[in-house]
């Protein structure tokens, strides 16, 4: 795709992690190699196998959103509030009845709101059907965030909830960057949010291999004694709009999206195809709807989840889609620092690329220390690197074979 009618800017962005409450926070804390890894606090070890989680620390949702709509929302759409009003005040994006009908929302979120969903079972069990939150389904669906944020800014737009998993970010990201380009809208709150952290998600985790029993120095993107991921919460949201449209309202420009690849394995419900094949055209797709060859590529934002077959698998993609380029570029995986954070991880590295252009600097990839000859590429590990970016390819891949993956680019006229 060549004939792109309109370029797509990012505006604003806005995030809340296991590292901080806000981007500037996070950003730090990530160029400083500090972790988000720490015990239990949102439910009991008790007798799960995982060693640690990345929670969001001291966060009070009531002092962001006041008592009334804390309760009535469930923990992912407090956190994509706070991310959204955050990246809505940088964009400086004022929503009127002249334009309320051309922006829309695009959220991604690999489950919704299962925080409510455990707890109001437990509830029904405990004291009846009468005690059930008339807020419930609101709290529990997967569109709750966006439908929430919709009527918190007045957006009246499409408004969008893309589940595909660890894929969902990257793809709320890029049905949003293509709805702009097309014309359809002039501007778009996309990213994606998550807390799955309950009993039986961490547990359904546990049961398929998937997480890591260390607890410390845990995960280990990869590195070859690397035993699992670490699931963690949080948001991330992007104010993406037409370049006529930012420049029209003086707007700061932050970042290009300039491509978007999208393919689904069609092998197993877990785990990667072999070699990385779907990954691989997932990044060929991207780079091509981009218009930019592999050695123009200067940093990769890793899926690197830190278990067995991902990082092999990713490994092998990114050799089979940038060819002799891949020794070349710098790959680091921001999971090692913030734990999996599901269908809202794809949008919380995309703000890190983002970051990485502005500031010449790439984020490393932490508790590396033993090299696996399946994994043999540049992870800039354990210390951020100061480099000039202006491409960068941002990875996301989810169960049920989903493959994303969005290519970012320093802005220039």
């Amino acid at each position: 795709m060549q004939n792109h009618q309109h370029r797509v800017v990012v505006t604003g962005v806005g995030m809340i992690t296991p590292l901080g409450h806000n981007v500037a926070d996070t950003w730090a804390a990530i160029l400083a190699g500090r972790s988000g890894f720490g015990p239990f606090t949102l439910l009991d070890k008790g007798d799960h196998t995982a060693g640690g989680l990345c929670e969001v620390k001291d966060f009070d949702p009531e002092k962001h959103l006041g008592r009334r709509d804390a309760r009535r929302r469930d923990r992912n759409q407090q956190l994509a509030t706070v991310a959204a009003r955050e990246a809505m005040a940088q964009a400086e994006l004022e929503i009127t009845d002249a334009n309320r009908e051309r922006i829309g929302i695009s959220i991604g979120t690999g489950v919704g709101g299962i925080r409510t969903l455990v707890d109001q079972e437990q509830l029904r069990v405990a004291r009846g059907l009468d005690r059930l939150s008339p807020f419930a389904i609101t709290m529990i669906m997967p569109n709750g965030a966006a439908g929430m944020l919709a009527i918190d800014f007045g957006i009246q737009g499409p408004s969008t909830t893309i589940t595909t998993a660890c894929a969902a970010g990257c793809d709320a990201i890029g049905h949003a960057f293509r709805a702009i380009r097309r014309g359809e809208l002039d501007a778009v709150l996309a990213g994606g949010t998550e807390s799955i952290l309950t009993d039986v998600a961490l547990g359904g985790f546990e049961q398929a291999r998937a997480t890591s029993s260390l607890e410390s120095r845990t995960p280990r993107p990869f590195d070859r004694e690397r035993d699992g991921l670490v699931v963690g919460e949080g948001a991330a949201l992007l104010v993406m709009e037409s370049l006529e449209h930012a420049r029209a309202r003086g707007a700061t420009i932050l970042g290009e999206i300039a491509g978007y690849g999208q393919t689904t394995d069609a092998h197993h419900i877990t785990a990667p195809a072999e070699g990385g094949a779907g990954a691989a055209r997932a990044i060929t797709l991207a780079l091509r709807d981009a218009g930019l060859n592999p050695e123009q590529v200067d940093y990769i934002s890793a899926h690197g989840t830190a278990t067995e077959l991902n990082d092999k698998y990713e490994t092998q993609a990114i050799k089979a889609a940038l060819g002799e380029t891949a020794y070349r570029v710098a790959i680091s995986s921001t999971k090692s620092m913030t734990g999996h954070i599901m269908g809202a991880t794809g949008a919380i590295e995309s703000v890190f690329c983002l970051l990485a252009i502005r500031d010449g600097v790439l984020p490393p990839t932490i508790n590396y220390a033993v090299p696996d000859p399946d994994c043999d590429l540049d992870y800039v590990p354990n210390e951020a690197r100061p480099a000039p970016v202006r491409v960068a390819l941002n990875n996301a891949f989810g169960f049920g074979g989903h493959n994303a993956v969005l290519v970012l680019k320093e802005f220039a006229e």
